[in-house]
C-alpha cells in the first residue's frame, strides 16, 4: 500500500478541482428531455396525476413526439423548482 501525504492547502486545492470536474461532467451528461419517471424523480413527486397537472397548467415544458410518449424539459423542471423555492429567514 502506498501512502501519499499532502499539505493542507494542496489537499483542499485538489478537492476543489475534483468538485469542479464533477460539476462539469454532470452538466455535460444531463439530458435535455427526460421521461415521466425521471421528471417525477427530479420533482420528488410520486403521482403521475401531479406531473400531468404541472404539465397542463403550463408550469413545466414538455414535448410529445408520439401519442403515448411525453418528454419533459429538464431546464423547465429546474426553473420551476427554483421559482418555488423559499428563502430562509
Amino acid at each position: 500500500m502506498q501512502v501519499i501525504c499532502l499539505e493542507e492547502k494542496a489537499f483542499y486545492e485538489l478537492v476543489e478541482q475534483v468538485v469542479e470536474r464533477l460539476k462539469e461532467k454532470n452538466n455535460a451528461t444531463r439530458d435535455k428531455w427526460v421521461s415521466n419517471e425521471e421528471a417525477m424523480r427530479l420533482l420528488n413527486i410520486k403521482s403521475k396525476t401531479t406531473l400531468q397537472k404541472l404539465r397542463d397548467e403550463g408550469k413545466i415544458r414538455y414535448s410529445q413526439p408520439e401519442k403515448k410518449i411525453i418528454l419533459y424539459d429538464t431546464d423547465s423542471i429546474y426553473a420551476y423548482l427554483e421559482n418555488n423555492s423559499k428563502d430562509t429567514f
